[in-house]
């Protein structure tokens, strides 16, 4: 069970016992530290699709019915402008990125402008424009920079380390069921929050949101003495894992910094989709010159 937020409530449960423990993720998921990141609201870029031939987007917002490519696209936007991106839309994105071949697994945004004019110069770093916003100047584009790239990774990297932190502590069987709470978790496409490796490799119809399941077991206690008695006795039994105290937990959270996994299989994840095979980062940078040595006088 996974409560995405701004703190990661993660419990895996075995026939042995129950391991819990909370992974400091920060807000990102939440469309804070994103260039244009927002709330999940009318105008929010929810759903993104790239092209692999043309790596052209192809978007959903929050309040149209259609899709970016539909003909009624700009008709139904009069009322609602497209004001940003949330959490369910940058999980997509990123992912769909690196899915065209436009990031490496390492996270870095690869200077295609011969093949896109979507990706452009951004300092030092290259940004890919989702939208391009209108010709009155009544919309701005809406862009994902390597600022939110990096923002995504460092967060995802967080919870996946704390989830992988407590299937080594349960005897390091994989997780064959995993369970999306909250409100965030119910919007998160299962294949694509597996392709940025927010969670280990399972089959992808085992992957299911429970809504706000912490509400609902509030409601079931105050309305029950039954499961307050089956509470009281289960939680004395939970494994309590402090991820800020663990040695082994920043080992994970380099391990999960990389797209999907830098050392993860993930059999379940390539039946579904076809994962790219990119040069690392390293292969890609030009090379520093050397400054030669100042001389002695």
């Amino acid at each position: 069970l996974v409560d995405v937020g701004t703190n990661a409530e993660i419990v895996l449960g075995d026939n042995d016992g129950l391991y819990a423990a909370s992974s400091p993720t920060g807000p990102a998921f939440e469309g804070a530290q994103i260039t244009h990141g927002q709330r999940a609201i009318a105008g929010a870029i929810e759903r993104v699709r790239i092209n692999r031939e043309s790596l052209e987007p192809e978007i959903k917002v929050i309040g149209c019915e259609y899709w970016s490519s539909h003909p009624g696209f700009s008709d139904a936007l009069e009322d609602i402008q497209v004001t940003g991106i949330c959490g369910s839309g940058i999980i997509e994105a990123i992912a769909e990125l690196f899915l065209s071949g436009l990031m490496t697994a390492e996270g870095v945004l690869l200077d295609r402008r011969s093949a896109t004019d979507r990706v452009v110069a951004d300092g030092r770093t290259f940004s890919y424009v989702l939208y391009r916003g209108e010709s009155d100047g009544e919309a701005s584009p809406v862009v994902v920079t390597q600022q939110d790239v990096r923002a995504v990774q460092l967060a995802k990297a967080a919870l996946r380390a704390g989830i992988d932190l407590l299937v080594e502590r349960a005897g390091g069987v994989k997780p064959q069921e995993i369970r999306l709470a909250g409100a965030f978790g119910a919007q998160i496409d299962p294949k694509y929050a597996m392709v940025l490796g927010l969670i280990p490799d399972c089959p992808l119809d085992k992957v299911t949101p429970v809504g706000n399941a912490a509400g609902s077991g509030a409601v079931r206690l105050l309305l029950s003495q039954a499961e307050r008695e089956i509470l009281e006795s289960v939680v004395p039994q939970v494994v309590k894992v402090e991820t800020a105290v663990e040695e082994r937990f920043q080992e994970l959270f380099v391990e999960a910094m990389s797209f999907p996994h830098a050392a993860a299989n993930t059999p379940n994840l390539e039946m579904a989709v076809k994962l790219p095979s990119l040069p690392l980062a390293s292969t890609t940078a030009k090379p520093r010159r050397r400054r030669r040595p100042a001389r002695k006088e």
